[in-house]
């Protein structure tokens, strides 16, 4: 069942700016709005992220020396 969210207190500069935005897609505010806070929702968060790597990694128990991290990097480079 859909909620409605009110945010107070926005900038008049932020607001025109995601107006902007919104026009650019040929979208309403409220479109344009609903779409960037689905796409925010659907990815995890930075902290959740960061700890589903640390976990993945103290299973693991794997290590790439950084030797081998710039070596690799560099051998796309050429």
């Amino acid at each position: 069942m859909p909620v409605k969210i009110t945010i107070r207190n926005v900038p008049e500069e932020v607001r025109d700016e995601l107006a902007r935005r919104a026009a650019l897609q040929g979208q309403s505010m409220q479109e344009f709005l609903r779409g960037e806070l689905e796409r925010i929702a659907s990815r995890p968060s930075i902290t959740a992220w960061l700890q589903e790597v640390r976990e993945r990694k103290a299973l693991t128990e794997t290590r790439v020396h950084p030797h081998y991290i710039l070596r690799d990097r560099d051998a796309d480079r050429t």
